[in-house]
């Protein structure tokens, strides 16, 4: 085996953050550093809360959760119930978190975490909105340069999902991700292309179902809410489950088929703000730094999932 992958995952759970977690967690590959939260799928307060919920339902032990920015840079919150429910990762009963929430402030602890580790140690992989991303960017550039890559869930190149051409993550604060996608870094956008065809489909929630522990009811449960939502809502057969789909092309980038291309972020059009422009007309140069994801391995990806989980087990709740 190869050494793990070191990574600070950035999220808002979130039903698919939920299952981002679980998979960095449960699989070899991937050393967790922190897990770090930002306004997005449900306001901070909730986000977070769920996060600790989800690092106790796995049994994870001796990483940092730290709350990190209540609000975009620029713009108003935006958040999404209609498809999170009220709690921001409505359907299964939540325990009673046993972590700590870190003191620190998340974009302290992305920083702090960067530069006490050796350059190109480290890979981002922000899963919601890139409000601290960013702000980690602006306050210590020196990050840039030691950031092994950028690994984020956000954007497409096609169609979007919070409005006709901008997905979620994006929209909710453009000028951020304007930030990101425009440092020297590398960057991968695992966007609605690739991630749509993460379907959890029923075989899907059967093998997972199948698995018989607590995390992985949990995770079936995530799913029959996030099922219904995604069908009363975008008329979803079975639910796309974006998140760790980036986390699973750190794991093994041969299950995400990517392309070189230049990404702008629209900042400035009424009906396009928020869209993440890739531009296929040529071969990119060699000094393009952002990627696309185009196309998925449905079956390994899944594969990984069920596989994190397994090895995660049975997690004892009770005090």
């Amino acid at each position: 085996m190869s050494t793990p992958r070191k990574i600070i995952l950035d999220c808002d759970p979130g039903h698919d953050d939920a299952v981002a977690i679980l998979l960095a967690h449960g699989n070899p590959q991937i050393e967790l550093l922190a897990v770090t939260t930002v306004v997005g799928n449900q306001t901070l307060e909730k986000v977070t809360d769920n996060a600790l919920a989800v690092g106790t339902i796995a049994g994870i032990t001796g990483v940092p959760f730290a709350a990190g920015c209540a609000r975009p840079l620029v713009r108003n919150i935006e958040t999404a119930p209609q498809v999170h429910g009220d709690s921001g990762m409505d359907g299964p009963a939540q325990p009673k978190p046993r972590i700590e929430l870190d003191e620190r402030h998340a974009v302290d602890l992305i920083i702090e975490t960067i530069m006490s580790h050796e350059p190109g140690e480290i890979t981002l992989v922000p899963t919601g909105a890139l409000t601290n991303i960013a702000l980690a960017v602006r306050r210590e550039p020196r990050i840039v340069e030691r950031v092994r890559e950028v690994v984020l869930m956000g954007g497409g190149y096609h169609t979007g999902n919070w409005s006709a051409v901008a997905e979620f993550n994006i929209k909710i604060d453009p000028e951020a991700a304007h930030i990101v996608f425009n440092e020297n870094w590398p960057v991968v956008m695992v966007g609605l292309d690739l991630t749509h065809q993460a379907l959890a489909t029923k075989d899907v929630v059967r093998r997972i179902e199948q698995i018989g522990t607590g995390p992985a009811k949990f995770v079936r449960e995530l799913m029959d809410f996030f099922a219904q939502a995604y069908h009363d809502h975008q008329g979803f057969d079975a639910p796309p489950v974006h998140d760790p789909c980036a986390v699973a092309y750190v794991i093994d980038p041969t299950v995400v088929r990517t392309l070189r291309a230049p990404v702008s972020v629209e900042l400035r059009g009424e009906l396009t703000l928020g869209m993440t422009v890739a531009d296929f007309r040529a071969p990119a140069s060699a000094d393009c730094h952002t990627s696309v994801a185009v196309d998925l391995d449905h079956e390994r990806f899944w594969d990984l999932v069920v596989d994190a989980l397994e090895r995660i087990g049975e997690v004892e709740l009770t005090a």
